[in-house]
């Protein structure tokens, strides 16, 4: 099977977890499509100054990928910068949130899975 960008299914969040600003999912499979391993396999984008607020995972693992942009992440308390090709991993039970602190568009690929 193959999918095309096109046929994403797109959200517009404001203030997701939150954060600031608008942010930008593009759900590359549905949970169906995930059999039931995981809820989200996704390009997010994020405008400059925007973010996702801290929240804790409960029962799952949350990666992201940085593709394009630069990010404050809030890795359980510890602030990091982050630069295309990083990528970061949320066990169960830990916390995080990222904001985009570039002048240009900040997109990464988040997937949670279940623990």
């Amino acid at each position: 099977m193959i999918k095309n960008n096109s046929n994403y299914e797109t959200q517009i969040l404001e203030n997701m977890r939150g954060g600031d600003g608008s942010v930008k999912i593009e759900h590359f499979l549905t949970k169906d499509e995930l059999y039931n391993k995981g809820r989200l396999f996704a390009r997010i984008t994020l405008e400059p100054g925007a973010s996702v607020g801290y929240h804790v995972h409960e029962g799952e693992m949350e990666s992201y990928h940085i593709v394009k942009g630069v990010a404050e992440y809030d890795d359980n308390g510890k602030t990091v910068k982050l630069n295309v090709g990083d990528t970061t991993f949320t066990p169960n039970g830990e916390g995080h949130a990222i904001k985009n602190i570039g002048d240009t568009m900040l997109e990464f690929i988040a997937l949670i899975v279940f623990d």
